[in-house]
């Protein structure tokens, strides 16, 4: 298969040609040979069409760790371009970068899940694009996870943060060009927008189908089987149970030095979800919560992953670690993603009512019930800007 890079490198369009093009990307932007999508502009483009470089989160060198760990603007050593950090003193392009170029390049590899951030600074910056009449191209990647599974409640207005800026579920099946289709129609934006397919690429495939190199697109997302769990270990950040940031394994491994994980591992095992093995692990995190200090926790092994529901599988785990804990367990108090009032769980799980269900000790079942009819409608309602059969 191809990606949207190289398909688009292989004929550049009529639309990109003579514009001064702008390109957002990381460190997992490469082509099949490891080739960096900055490289490869440099040696495709005409001298003076490529002329800056926009990083997401966590630094073009996906370097930084955490929220809020902001990047500085700075210099590409080998295109001697501009790096301007879209998370740092803004999220969104002002006027000076949107003075520089005519056409906003997207070439971003995401993990399927509505809290990671790269979807929502595509989408501030085809708003801003918006406003100063300038085109947006997507040159799409794989969603890792699939394009066909769904998982999950729809972000509701009032948790709208940067971790979430408009009603889809944690895990929702569509690449960064679907999306970007989706958020336009969604926010009515009067944008010129072009999405590059790629070629080969079906519905059905993970992203050890596609014969692509796995680059890590942030510090704590190192591999496949990281992605895998993410969208269910992702609401751990919203509690003071250790999601294995600062360990070997982070999103794989759980715990806190409270924590009763045979207990757990029983409470959860109990429940019946399936596509998974959960198995116990000790860890101590050498930075983020708990640092230094033993955790009682376990890590899970997604063992059918066809069947393995991440999101039903993280919230029972906070579920049942609340109940099972009710001195020691706590939300996470915030700052969160550049919000100071609101619950940080409230802002991933994404619907208050579905916090506290979890916090009233609600099962899979019923947690599935709270929002089966909304996901049935965000079905119907994605089905237009779907891009692969």
């Amino acid at each position: 298969m191809k990606t949207g890079l190289e398909v688009f490198l292989e004929a550049i369009p009529t639309w990109a040609k003579g514009r001064r093009i702008g390109l957002l990307c990381h460190q997992a932007s490469v082509a099949h040979g490891y080739v960096h999508a900055k490289d490869l502009f440099r040696a495709s483009l005409p001298e003076g069409r490529f002329v800056c470089i926009f990083s997401p989160q966590h630094g073009f060198y996906a370097d930084k760790q955490d929220n809020m760990v902001e990047s500085a603007d700075e210099v590409d050593p080998r295109t001697g371009l501009p790096v301007f950090s879209l998370y740092g003193t803004t999220r969104s392009l002002t006027e000076d970068h949107l003075s520089q170029i005519d056409l906003f390049v997207v070439d971003l590899q995401d993990v399927g899940c509505r809290v990671y951030t790269y979807v929502w600074t595509m989408y501030l910056a085809m708003k801003a694009c918006a406003r100063a009449g300038k085109g947006v191209a997507v040159l799409d990647r794989p969603n890792p996870l699939g394009g066909e599974a769904m998982e999950g409640n729809l972000l509701s207005e009032e948790c709208f943060s940067f971790v979430g800026m408009a009603p889809i579920p944690m895990r929702h099946g569509m690449t960064m060009g679907e999306l970007a289709l989706f958020l336009k129609e969604w926010g009515g934006l009067d944008v010129e927008l072009h999405v590059v397919k790629m070629e080969g690429w079906k519905r059905d495939m993970y992203f050890d189908h596609t014969g692509l190199p796995w680059v890590w697109p942030s510090p704590n997302m190192p591999t496949l089987d990281t992605v895998l769990v993410y969208p269910g270990q992702v609401v751990l950040e919203g509690t003071n149970v250790s999601e294995g940031r600062g360990t070997t394994r982070p999103f794989e491994v759980f715990g806190a030095p409270y924590l009763d994980e045979v207990r757990l591992k029983r409470d959860m095992e109990a429940a019946g979800l399936d596509g998974f093995v959960l198995r116990q692990q000790h860890f101590r995190p050498t930075f983020h919560k708990w640092e230094g200090e033993r955790c009682r926790g376990l890590q899970i092994h997604v063992t059918d992953r066809t069947r393995f529901k991440p999101y039903l599988a993280g919230l029972l785990a906070v579920s049942r670690a609340a109940a099972n804990h009710p001195r020691d367990f706590s939300w996470k108090a915030p700052p969160y993603e550049y919000e100071y009032e609101r619950l940080p769980a409230d802002l991933i799980i994404g619907d208050v009512n579905v916090r506290k269900a979890v916090e009233q000790g609600a099962m899979p079942g019923e947690l599935e019930a709270i929002w089966a009819g909304d996901l049935d409608a965000f079905r119907e309602a994605r089905g237009p800007f779907l891009l692969y059969g």
